[in-house]
């Protein structure tokens, strides 16, 4: 028997697999404050597939000339840590980083190069996330993610760090001339929440995840996005939201298709924007991401978004 779209779109809330226009954020709350003659400083898209909301966005930050130039070596630092198929929601889409790599290297740059320090075993989290594919059939290249590699990984200072002064640091990112921080929205039973300055973590090697818990976690979080070399920009993916059992989840009742994407070169606006797109779907603010208010008070971003030039899409 065949269902009607209303017995369709209620079997999916009952699954937790999709949300309607009442159950998840809408765009207004985030404030539109536009100026239409000029580049936006934070986009947020809603209603499109990945690639289609990523280039609404990128049209509305100014084109990817504002953030790759010809020649360059670029990284693309997704979230891809756990060993799970895209329906999950624990890892980056792999949709939006295959288009993001095209897109980069149409804009002239040498190389693309994706990775991330994962959780699960790397060559497994790469494979069954769909992400290397994605990347290498757009052209892109997979670096080494094994975050137990010492050769993977290289010592450097974090001057402006409250609690955490030093990390060892991914070489691919050492060595590229930009990056941009490709995370994807979730609940982490950790952070509380997982979105682009949480997802700096996979930056680094496993031992120095470990001392960001032994330390204070939400405040290595901000220091480690402190480091000089910041990503030109951050695009949070939010094609689907893990609502519970983040960061890994148990099965696709964890995550719901909401269908929207967030970018900005601030990572701390990003961020902010996130947290409040999606809080009828986590029930997470501010008050329980400390990190963020942190990089703010380090001068990483603004958590008032009202002070900047914020375009809303509907695809």
């Amino acid at each position: 028997m065949q269902m009607n779209r209303k017995e369709f779109v209620k079997s999916l809330m009952l699954t937790g697999t999709a949300l309607t226009a009442g159950t998840f954020g809408s765009l207004e709350v985030i404030t539109q404050a536009a100026d239409e003659n000029a580049p936006a400083d934070l986009v947020a898209v809603m209603d499109g597939e990945p690639d289609v909301m990523f280039q609404k966005a990128l049209e509305a930050l100014g084109g990817i000339g504002r953030f790759v130039k010809k020649g360059q070596k670029i990284v693309i630092k997704p979230n891809i840590g756990w060993d799970k198929t895209p329906e999950m929601a624990a890892d980056t889409n792999p949709i939006l980083i295959g288009e993001m790599v095209k897109t980069i290297l149409a804009a002239g740059a040498a190389e693309v190069v994706v990775f991330d320090s994962t959780c699960d075993l790397w060559t497994n989290t790469y494979k069954n996330s769909g992400i290397e594919k994605a990347v290498k059939d757009a052209g892109g290249k997979m670096a080494n993610g094994d975050p137990h590699a010492e050769g993977n990984f290289e010592t450097v200072k974090l001057p402006r760090g409250v609690k955490l002064k030093e990390v060892q640091m991914h070489k691919a990112i050492l060595a590229c001339d930009a990056w941009f921080n490709v995370p994807i929205l979730k609940v982490h039973s950790g952070a509380n929440i997982t979105i682009a300055m949480k997802n700096c973590m996979g930056l680094v090697s496993k031992k120095s995840q470990r001392t960001f818990h032994q330390i204070d976690l939400q405040q290595c979080i901000a220091d480690i996005c402190t480091w000089e070399k910041k990503p030109v920009l951050n695009v949070i993916d939010a094609y689907r939201i893990m609502k519970s059992n983040g960061p890994r989840g148990r099965s696709e009742a964890d995550a719901v298709l909401t269908k929207a994407l967030i970018a900005s070169p601030d990572i701390v606006a990003a961020d902010t924007a996130a947290v409040k797109l999606a809080f009828s779907v986590t029930n997470i603010g501010l008050e329980k991401a400390t990190h963020i208010t942190a990089g703010e008070e380090l001068k990483l971003g603004t958590t008032k978004l009202d002070s900047l030039n914020v375009k809303r899409i509907r695809v």
